[in-house]
């Protein structure tokens, strides 16, 4: 686990269902005093998790409540696990789209649904994008200067970021549609941007994510 900027660690492990021999994902650990949040957390396998689990348990067991943040129902991938972890110690809540449910192993394991714009603990809030409304939700941390994207975003070989869109592009849809409702997160003030895939951008984010809705869409990242 890295840390990028002032209380922001990524770490990567490989993807569990696509491309495992060669695609990783990121996820990443925010910090501050008033608690600790985790977007779509995935333990490695072997001896490789058994370390980061030690470091995360430092972490949550330091901090006043946990929040593990899922921006798509795909990314569920931890959060149960580490739920189950750590709320009897510490006050820890998921938060994600309803989907996610549908993705828990354990009927006892509690969701808070993302209401896009309430505050999601104390250090993150959601946003909306997709017409109709996509299941995945950017997360933006104010205290951080960080916006957080699943898949929406990704980061390309060359450091600069690219909107991701699985499948062909319908120009139509992308102008009219989807891109417009990615515009308003440029207004917000951001240093960092933290992507699932692909390498992050940190400290000259905004204008990153300003170039990459400026440019075409790519179908893959790699």
């Amino acid at each position: 686990m890295k840390e990028l900027s002032r209380g922001v660690y990524r770490w990567t492990t490989p993807h569990p269902e696509y491309r495992t021999n060669a695609e990783e994902v990121a996820c990443y650990a925010l910090t501050a005093a008033e608690g600790l949040a985790l977007v779509d957390p995935l333990l490695p396998q072997g001896p490789a998790g058994v370390a980061l689990l030690d470091q995360l348990d430092v972490l949550a067991q330091a901090a006043p409540r946990v929040d593990l943040l899922v921006t798509i129902p795909y990314h569920t991938r931890s959060a149960e696990r580490l739920w189950w972890r750590w709320n009897e110690t510490v006050e820890t809540h998921i938060w994600g789209h309803p989907g996610v449910r549908k993705r828990f192993a354990d009927p006892g394991t509690q969701l808070e649904t993302i209401d896009v714009g309430a505050p999601l603990g104390p250090l993150a809030r959601a946003f909306a994008i997709g017409k109709p409304r996509r299941s995945e939700t950017p997360l933006y941390f104010p205290a951080h200067r960080a916006l957080a994207f699943g898949d929406a975003v990704v980061g390309m070989p060359d450091g600069s970021l690219r909107v991701w869109v699985q499948g062909r592009v319908e120009p139509v849809w992308y102008g009219e549609r989807f891109l417009p409702t990615l515009q308003p997160l440029t207004a917000l003030d951001i240093a960092d941007v933290l992507v699932t895939h692909g390498p992050a951008v940190i400290g000259d984010g905004r204008r990153a994510l300003r170039l990459a809705l400026e440019a075409q869409p790519v179908t893959r990242y790699w």
